[in-house]
């Protein structure tokens, strides 16, 4: 019963929420979404400052560039950005109690830095929280028109149409196409061929085959001109006609590759292609590897850098005062998106593991986090 009763104690002392906690909770939350609203305001005004002259150019409406492309990008840019607006938030507030000397008061009071930490972690929890789910989630879905309006008026024209495609569709499954159009979802020259025991056992060929964009199937393809050979030891039955409906476990994302594609897939559906694609074989997965595991990196960075900024800042200083502060956690935010960066093209471009590149800044930040907590007064 002591054991239990001890337990219920911790849980209470855990989960129990202060006067003092909601008011730093208040100032953290408060902050960030300020901070949020201020840098991404900024971002539009340099972004669209940008790209004014390819949107005129394009005659795009005003309602296009707001709906489709703004009211996405923002999302996007918050969650992208979540850990320098967590580190710069931290810092200020916290900052701003230490030259009042709140913080002073509260430890006179007996609070200990340990203690202090709680509401900073659980305002961390909370944003963790929104970033995971914004992140695999909602963010995907809308980034679906932002890629779209990105590639028609800011970057090259994609590529539409490929030659010579050869692929694993299912095990024992090879597809091969000789001509396909992504614009018109349809293609030439196709072949689908069964194995087993390294044996051909079927081969279905057409001249023509058409993606079924209305077909509430995803993998429902028309054959035009088709050809089934089907052998069985010395024996061969063939199947012919104009027209056939089939299900094939291809689309037409398969052949062609979007740029941007990682960012529209919520984190089921990336984790659930980047195993396709294995099973198929395919060699240029590092990009959407690396999209899956930054989405849990960054969750987690929201702790770490909350550590970092309080410990740097709960001490008031002489001389340069909060300047100095908001000036290491600015350096200190953008080493972070820095070193992010840097791994995240050593995955794509150098064969770095690409889960280990999406948690290095994690994992070198964390280290950097231990050392300052242990160098802040208790």
């Amino acid at each position: 019963m002591n054991r239990f009763a001890a337990l219920i104690t911790l849980l209470r002392d855990l989960f129990y929420i202060k006067r003092l906690d909601r008011y730093i909770i208040k100032k953290f939350m408060s902050t960030y979404f300020f901070l949020i609203v201020i840098i991404v305001l900024i971002t539009i005004i340099f972004d669209f400052n940008e790209h004014i002259d390819k949107l005129t150019a394009a005659n795009v409406s005003a309602r296009r560039i707001i709906f489709d492309y703004y009211l996405n990008f923002v999302p996007f840019l918050t969650n992208l950005f979540c850990p320098l607006f967590v580190f710069i938030a931290v810092i200020f507030f916290t900052s701003n109690l230490a030259d009042h000397s709140e913080i002073i008061a509260m430890k006179a009071a007996g609070l200990s830095y340990k203690r202090l930490l709680r509401p900073y972690m659980f305002s961390a929890a909370i944003i963790a929280l929104l970033t995971l789910l914004l992140g695999a989630y909602v963010i995907p879905k809308g980034n679906v028109a932002k890629v779209n309006f990105e590639n028609t008026y800011f970057k090259k024209k994609p590529i539409s149409v490929v030659e010579n495609v050869l692929l694993q569709v299912d095990t024992g499954v090879v597809a091969y196409i000789r001509h396909f159009d992504n614009a018109r979802k349809t293609g030439t020259g196709f072949s689908l061929d069964k194995f087993q025991n390294k044996k051909v056992v079927s081969r279905l060929t057409a001249q023509v085959i058409t993606y079924d964009t209305l077909s509430d199937h995803r993998y429902h393809w028309t054959l035009h001109q088709y050809q089934l050979r089907t052998l069985k030891g010395m024996r061969e039955q063939i199947t012919s006609g104009a027209k056939l409906d089939s299900v094939i476990r291809l689309e037409p994302s398969d052949f062609v590759y979007t740029e941007g594609r990682q960012e529209t897939m919520t984190s089921p559906e990336l984790r659930e292609y980047i195993e396709k694609q294995r099973m198929r074989g395919a060699s240029n997965l590092s990009i959407f590897e690396v999209e899956y595991h930054k989405r849990f990196a960054t969750t987690f960075a929201a702790f770490i850098l909350t550590i970092i900024g309080a410990s740097l800042s709960c001490q008031k200083r002489k001389g340069g005062g909060m300047g100095t502060s908001i000036g290491i956690g600015l350096a200190l935010s953008f080493s972070y998106i820095l070193f992010q960066t840097v791994s995240s093209s050593l995955a794509v471009n150098a064969g770095f593991p690409p889960m280990l590149a999406a948690w290095t800044p994690n994992i070198i930040f964390a280290l950097i986090a231990v050392a300052v907590y242990k160098q802040t007064p208790p």
